[in-house]
């Protein structure tokens, strides 16, 4: 693999980092929070996790808009100052309110992250690396998750203020990856979308990239050509990828993934571990999921992605389904912990390593940033209101009705993925814009 294009692969790619660290750091504090301001459920699913999640909300809507007009790399820029920002903020937050509006502005970088760093990625990468590379964003998403499970256990309880430290050492790696996004070089194909021909070319050589500086030319002269300036995702010959990045989507969150990380420790408790157990047993969960996720990324190029979703959703539908007859049968203890750890395993190896690469790879060049916002926003929307509703949900019907549902939901994702997923594995960009915009899987 080109050395050039993986080095700047994985500094984009920290934008993940920070996704993951940012979206889990709150579930060492949440409580805390709760207890401290004395809010209701309602109020602190709404405001105090809320707030973050319909930032993600807006900044996945939006941030096609500066991935497509200031381009990839400066979008990615900005993305690091907003997370920085909000960890400065929520660690000197002295209200609910003021606390959720830092976290709405990490919500926005999370959000418009999802779009820029895989369409990014996806740009300068070859076909053949494409899954890996793109699925490096991944891995540093669960890598966040772990090393913010552990720092949220090292950091507890070391002062009447442990969630303040919980939530404001994020500002670290935030200045380190805004200051690295400053040394990428601009996208060659967004360049190309502009007409920056001689520019992109540059790039290209600059990267010592295989992918062929004058048979990439002439495949984006060739989209230019033949797809309107004024084209749009909503139109009826894009509808087939559309759809594909609706259902891929929807799926990851109906999977509950988002709702059991956000709210893990207060699950292991109602599951009837202590609060330093639970915590401890979150860095498992992190962990489970790093290495699951480190093997997905090495399979996604080999199997390819649709046997990764069909491994992923029989995972699912198997560890949901224990997990729901846990809660509902009163198997406490240490048995939800392994079903959980299952089920964390089977995110990361399917949904976890898939999503970003294949939302990437189905919308042409010139509506790229586009379709991954389209895709993530719908992504992000579900990952807003089902965390969100998690503590009512669980003091209304309780956990095991919850976790059956998203087990039923995970069958639906089996029928997705065999019936209407195409395999985009080794295909080039090009091409795959003109075979879905077709309506075909292959």
């Amino acid at each position: 693999m080109n050395t050039k294009i993986l080095r700047i692969s994985l500094i984009a790619a920290l934008a993940g980092f920070l996704f993951g660290f940012d979206t889990v750091v709150i579930s060492g504090a949440e409580k805390k929070l709760q207890a401290l301001w004395d809010t209701s459920d309602a109020f602190h699913g709404t405001v105090v996790i809320g707030m973050a999640l319909f930032g993600t909300v807006i900044g996945a809507i939006f941030g096609g808009i500066p991935t497509n007009r200031l381009g990839r790399k400066q979008t990615l820029f900005w993305i690091g100052v907003l997370y920085t920002l909000s960890a400065v903020g929520s660690a000197f937050a002295n209200d609910p309110v003021t606390f959720g509006v830092f976290r709405f502005l990490g919500g926005l970088g999370i959000g418009a992250s999802t779009v820029a760093a895989p369409t990014y990625i996806s740009e300068i990468a070859p076909a053949r690396h494409r899954g890996r590379l793109v699925g490096l964003y991944q891995f540093n998403i669960v890598f966040g998750i772990l090393v913010a499970f552990f720092s949220n256990y090292l950091l507890n309880g070391i002062s009447e203020n442990d969630w303040r430290w919980m939530v404001g050492v994020e500002a670290f790696p935030a200045l380190v990856y805004t200051v690295f996004s400053l040394g990428i070089p601009k996208s060659p194909r967004w360049l190309l979308t502009r007409g920056r021909e001689r520019e992109a070319g540059e790039v290209l050589d600059r990267l010592g990239s295989d992918l062929g500086v004058a048979r990439l030319l002439e495949d984006m002269e060739v989209s230019r050509s033949t797809e309107g300036r004024q084209e749009h995702i909503f139109m009826k010959k894009y509808r087939f990828p559309l759809v594909l990045a609706f259902l891929i989507a929807l799926f990851n969150q109906f999977s509950g993934i988002n709702a059991f990380l956000y709210f893990a420790p207060r699950i292991f408790e109602e599951a009837g571990l202590g609060e330093n157990t639970a915590l401890l047993s979150s860095i498992g969960i992190g962990f489970t999921n790093l290495v699951f996720t480190l093997l997905g990324i090495y399979l996604i190029d080999r199997l390819g992605r649709r046997q990764l979703m069909y491994m992923g959703s029989f995972g699912y539908i198997l560890s949901l389904g224990l997990v729901a007859a846990a809660f509902l049968l009163d198997w406490t203890g240490i048995m939800v912990p392994v079903f959980l750890f299952l089920f964390i395993a089977a995110h990361a190896i399917g949904q976890g390593t898939v999503i970003w690469v294949f939302i990437s790879e189905v919308f042409p060049n010139h509506l790229r940033g586009s379709g991954q916002s389209f895709g993530t926003s719908v992504h992000w929307i579900l990952a807003w209101l089902i965390p969100s509703s998690i503590p009512v949900l669980f003091s209304w019907v309780g956990p095991g009705p919850v976790f059956a549902f998203f087990a039923l939901m995970m069958v639906f994702q089996l029928l997705f993925v065999h019936y209407m997923m195409p395999e985009t594995k080794g295909v080039s960009l090009e091409e795959l814009g003109r075979t879905l915009a077709r309506g075909s899987k292959s």
